[in-house]
């Protein structure tokens, strides 16, 4: 596979078949994750893999809450807030073989005094985030799909999550990326803003 290939056939993928994931593919996606760029080479990443049916419920469970919560945040009527709950509850959706849960340790840093304390935790979260567009892309040439998620990061969840991963609270949750086999034939969709849009030559 070319990188094109990857990068133009990555899409968001919500809904998975039942169909199980390896350990090493599990494998494969991490050490794609940690060639990423990492700020001051520290490398202070961990990545939880949730595997286990009763793990993967109770986080399925918190993402279906920080869906809720998002939801009502941006004021959504009640009645669409009942059609989501529609397509996780019984439609599947987010629910994968398996979950990883990217975290940052923030007592990990490069610059000592607490005025870095905010550009080294924007930095660690940069870190992360290249390392799971790596795994994104990786999982793409495995043939899996893979969907980001922000909402467990949310104010209460995200501490629920943490302790799921027996972590304490020097750990903070970038996303969690729910990976498998997607259920349909992944269809990558235009971006809406164009290359002039986005793009400043200066």
């Amino acid at each position: 596979m070319e990188l094109d290939d990857a990068i133009f056939g990555r899409t968001s993928i919500r809904y998975f078949s039942g169909r199980d994931v390896s350990d090493e593919q599990v494998k494969s996606l991490i050490n794609a994750a940690v060639r990423a760029p990492t700020a001051s080479g520290l490398e202070n990443w961990l990545f939880v893999v949730f595997r286990s049916e009763e793990a993967r419920e109770k986080l399925y469970n918190l993402i279906a809450k920080g869906m809720e919560a998002y939801y009502r945040a941006v004021n959504l009527p009640e009645e669409k807030i009942a059609k989501l709950g529609k397509r996780i509850y019984e439609e599947g959706m987010f629910r994968a073989p398996v979950y990883i849960a990217v975290f940052i340790d923030r007592r990990v840093r490069f610059l000592p005094g607490e005025e870095f304390d905010e550009l080294e935790f924007i930095w660690s979260v940069e870190s992360a985030a290249m390392a799971i567009q790596n795994l994104m892309l990786r999982a793409v040439e495995l043939g899996l799909g893979t969907v980001y998620i922000g909402v467990t990061s949310l104010p209460g969840i995200e501490g629920e999550v943490r302790k799921l991963a027996g972590l304490d609270e020097n750990h903070y949750l970038v996303g969690v990326i729910p990976v498998g086999y997607p259920r349909a034939e992944p269809r990558p969709r235009k971006r809406r803003k164009t290359f002039e849009e986005v793009t400043r030559f200066i």
